[in-house]
């Protein structure tokens, strides 16, 4: 894979964005997970904007995309519509996006937060490797627009019945002022990535019941690892 070409993308590649729309859907829909939908229009529009990284081939083919999402008068920053051709999956590649949206998002914004969210251990692992780390959902931006952007998302009554404290991806931040290096959360994530893969099973198996219940929040101020994560 040495050969794919990582870059800034530019107006001239949006003729990749119906595919890239397109197999975000379907990947979500794959995985049996939410995703916040996009047009083909919005991603033109990161790319006019040059907030976007594109993985491609010498001939052309679409290999992978990341885009930028600023919040909050640029105080929080998303990468976000992490996606991969499915022939390039399990290369890596989705790893080698990710740094470069990562440093091309504190290029840009180099005192922002840098926050996502995921359903995915992989993507955990990843956001590990450049020293992000699991946070409550009250340390993301309270950016009214950012929270509109989660209505097309499956997952919103989930959400929304949490008083958007919790839902089924767990958040994941950046924080450039205050951080620790990438070697420690790597580290960190390895040592306990079996119990982060446990906690996000326990975490979406009891959000489903609690939405099909149409019961309240639950209760309780322990500052266990569980809660902390997950704010149960």
């Amino acid at each position: 894979m040495d050969n794919i070409i990582i870059r800034v993308a530019t107006p001239d590649d949006s003729h990749y964005s119906k595919i890239i729309t397109d197999e975000m859907e379907a990947s979500a829909m794959a995985r049996g997970t939410g995703i916040a939908k996009r047009s083909p229009e919005y991603i033109e529009q990161k790319m006019q904007e040059g907030k976007a990284v594109i993985a491609v081939m010498p001939d052309g083919t679409w290999v992978g995309f990341c885009y930028i999402e600023a919040w909050g008068h640029g105080e929080f920053v998303a990468n976000s519509g992490l996606i991969v051709a499915p022939d390039f999956r399990k290369s890596g590649i989705a790893k080698d996006i990710k740094k470069r949206i990562f440093d091309l998002s504190r290029e840009k914004y180099p005192t922002a937060k840098i926050f996502g969210l995921t359903t995915g251990l992989a993507v955990m692992k990843i956001n590990s490797d450049l020293g992000y780390e699991p946070v409550t959902y009250s340390e993301l931006t309270n950016d009214e627009e950012f929270w509109a952007g989660c209505k097309s998302c499956v997952n919103y009554d989930i959400l929304m019945s949490k008083e958007r404290k919790n839902c089924m991806c767990t958040a994941m931040l950046f924080d450039p002022a205050d951080h620790a290096q990438p070697e420690e959360t790597k580290e960190d994530f390895k040592q306990h990535s079996k119990v982060y893969e446990r906690f996000m099973e326990v975490k979406q198996s009891r959000l489903l019941r609690i939405l099909k219940r149409r019961e309240g929040g639950s209760g309780g101020g322990m500052k266990s690892l569980l809660r902390l994560f997950f704010n149960f």
